[in-house]
């Protein structure tokens, strides 16, 4: 055999039942797999699971089981108050107690009318702002969100001057017209203060729904303008329905605002004549029972508020997820 035969041989792959496989580059040796470890997402959320366990869910859970416990006084009220077990004492107490329903459906009357009017409000100066024939967004954005960031208390306070029956200033106008409004009458006090929160808050919620409107592409707006759309059926027919999603979220916040009601209608209290009781809104009332001791029938009122907002939250969500799916 000369060398070209012997080189020929080498070249050419052996023939077994292995076929053409035999001709494929060797397989790489695989890797071994590394072990999962938990350190890094530990050492990353442990904080945050730390601070959110100590400020939220320990406070939410001590309330609870507060609520699950009865304050016992002696007759003569000479010795210290004793707490005992009885699970139920406290809820029944609550939902029998006239002035803390009657809180709860001021404040639902509250959110049924004020949280449509305000987000209404709130749709309207977004889009106007928006629109490309708009002058002064700047100034306008800024004077909108500028009563959010006056503190609550100070609005109130500002407003109570306003509505005050000696010195109002509106009512001082309106007396030469023969017109004197009741901002503390007792069926006219709840709307003054909506009209305080109104003036506090649409703002806010107009800046979340102008910065949604910002993200609808040009192109689909210039769509409808070559489609003949005017400004009005824009708004209506494009606009509102890809900027849902932050209507839907403006009042979710906002029910949750109408529960946590206590600013407003604590600072007019004073002069208001009675009109705003100890017992206004349901944290008011929570508020008073902390103040005569009875912290087990506070926490109750607390625990009741935080399930009836949940299960409203919880229910506005499904029925307004229903268009998303459809």
């Amino acid at each position: 055999m000369t060398d070209l035969d012997v080189a020929e041989y080498r070249a050419t792959p052996p023939a077994g039942p292995a076929g053409p496989a035999a001709s494929r580059a060797p397989r790489k040796p695989r890797r071994p797999r590394r072990s999962f470890s938990w350190r890094a997402p530990l050492l990353f959320l442990g904080p945050f699971v730390v601070l959110f366990a100590a400020l939220n869910v320990a406070p939410i859970v001590y309330a609870f089981v507060s609520s699950l416990f009865t304050v016992k006084r002696s007759g003569l009220g000479l010795t210290a108050p004793t707490q005992e077990f009885d699970p139920f004492a406290n809820y029944a107490h609550a939902f029998g107690d006239p002035d803390f329903v009657a809180s709860l459906g001021r404040v639902a009357l509250f959110g049924v009318v004020q949280v449509p009017v305000m987000l209404g409000l709130a749709l309207v100066l977004a889009l106007l702002i928006d629109s490309k024939s708009a002058r002064g967004k700047g100034f306008f954005r800024l004077s909108s969100f500028l009563p959010y960031a006056i503190p609550g208390v100070s609005a109130a306070l500002v407003w109570s001057f306003m509505y005050s029956t000696t010195s109002s200033p509106i009512n001082h106008i309106l007396e030469p017209l023969g017109i004197q409004l009741p901002f503390f009458d007792d069926g006219t006090v709840l709307w003054s203060v909506a009209n305080i929160v109104t003036w506090s808050w649409t703002g806010y919620n107009m800046i979340i729904i102008y910065a949604a409107l910002q993200s609808i592409p040009a192109e689909v707006l210039e769509a409808a303008k070559l489609d003949g759309a005017s400004a009005f059926r824009t708004a209506w027919s494009v606009k509102i329905p890809m900027v849902r999603s932050a209507i839907i979220l403006t009042a979710v916040f906002s029910i949750i605002g109408s529960a946590q009601l206590y600013n407003e209608p604590t600072v007019l209290q004073p002069i208001s004549g009675g009109s705003v009781s100890s017992t206004f809104t349901p944290i008011m009332s929570a508020q008073a029972a902390v103040g005569a001791g009875n912290y087990p029938y506070a926490a109750a009122q607390s625990v009741i508020l935080a399930v009836i907002v949940g299960v409203i939250s919880f229910v506005f969500f499904r029925l307004t997820s229903k268009g998303d799916k459809a």
